[in-house]
């Protein structure tokens, strides 16, 4: 039997992890509070996202139009009219929807202490709309293999522990959209300051699998207005790019066009792919971008 005292490494290990998981499960409840809190202040009504189509529930009655049979009319409804209608019911199957949410360095940026950082406000909403949609009935996961769409609270908790993994090495992030189910719904979140060519790569990849989604480009108020003048060292927040300039003022038009012409790009991106693109500061209330998002999803369904 082997008696000898661990190595130092391996007694680290274990203090260690354990220091990950208590990091990672502290920033767990303040993450779901703040998520559940968000959902409850949007007003969506019982029915935010109801469709025809199979199912046992009624949901409306329209015009008879033709080509619906003999046994869709109904009947006593249409004897009260002179025109006949039918009973629809609502669509009770439930919608996958896939969430990537940047984790890349870039998204650790802020312009004010007293603001949220990019990536602290993106899981924030991402989460909270996943309360919505799991509400709704919906499964919801990650577009990565780590969280596949489930639904029930059970999941809710498997996606705040990813979403507050440690952040990425890298200085800015790519859509991942290898594990999207084929017909399915994603929403991407991100300041898309990377190489565009990773969006148009993953927008071809969903929308050759007939995945339809939505673009949220989350920034900070600073990334817009450019109020930078005089001597200025721009340094990426991963320390791999940096520039120095004594005539910051003098950057700012080229800047806000450039700025400009990468929204304009992922606009045209996410049409041509059918999916929505909006860009949301952090600098304005949560409740709106969660509001876009929930009915951006609804369209095309």
């Amino acid at each position: 039997m082997n008696t000898s005292p661990p190595s130092p490494e391996a007694s680290a290990r274990p203090a260690g992890l354990r220091r990950q998981a208590e990091a990672l499960a502290s920033a767990l409840p303040p993450l779901m509070a703040d998520a559940r809190h968000l959902a409850a202040t949007v007003q969506l009504g019982q029915h935010g996202r109801r469709r025809s189509g199979m199912g046992d529930e009624f949901w409306q009655y329209r015009p008879a139009h033709a080509g619906d049979g003999a046994r869709a009319i109904d009947w006593r409804r249409s004897g009260r009219a002179d025109q006949q209608f039918v009973r629809e019911k609502e669509w009770q199957a439930a919608q996958s929807v896939h969430l990537w949410v940047d984790d890349a360095r870039s998204m650790e940026f802020t312009g004010d202490p007293k603001r949220q950082a990019k990536a602290d406000r993106a899981r924030l909403l991402a989460l909270a709309l996943a309360v919505l949609l799991i509400r709704a009935g919906e499964r919801v996961g990650l577009a990565d293999p780590v969280a596949p769409p489930r639904s029930g609270e059970v999941q809710l908790l498997r996606l705040a522990q990813a979403l507050t993994r440690p952040a990425g090495e890298a200085d800015f992030g790519a859509p991942e959209a290898r594990a999207i189910l084929p017909g399915s719904r994603a929403v991407f979140i991100s300041d898309f300051m990377a190489d565009p060519a990773a969006v148009e790569a993953a927008l071809g990849h969903a929308a050759d699998r007939g995945v339809r989604g939505v673009l949220l480009q989350v920034l900070d108020p600073v990334e817009e207005a450019f109020p930078f003048d005089g001597r200025t060292i721009f340094e990426s927040m991963g320390g791999t790019v940096a520039h120095e300039t004594r005539k910051a003022g003098d950057l700012r038009d080229r800047y806000l066009a450039r700025l400009a012409e990468r929204k304009a790009r992922l606009s045209a991106l996410a049409a041509q792919a059918g999916w929505l693109f909006t860009t949301h500061h952090t600098g304005d209330p949560a409740q709106g971008a969660l509001l876009w998002l929930y009915a951006a999803l609804g369209k095309g369904r």
